[in-house]
């Protein structure tokens, strides 16, 4: 399983919360009223967030 660094973890969130604040369509059912901070942790929880990281080899 890969895991992420708590580095990369908030740098993917606050991308993703990002987009959806600046109108990108929002990949889950979120309830109603829910921030786009919000909207970004279901999405990575779910594991649907399309950002990828590359690391150095």
């Amino acid at each position: 399983m890969f895991r992420y660094t708590r580095f990369e973890k908030a740098r993917i969130i606050g991308a993703r919360a990002l987009q959806i604040a600046m109108g990108a369509p929002v990949l889950i059912d979120v309830p109603e009223g829910a921030t786009p901070l919000e909207a970004a942790i279901m999405e990575f929880e779910k594991g649907i967030i399309p950002i990828t990281v590359i690391r150095p080899s």
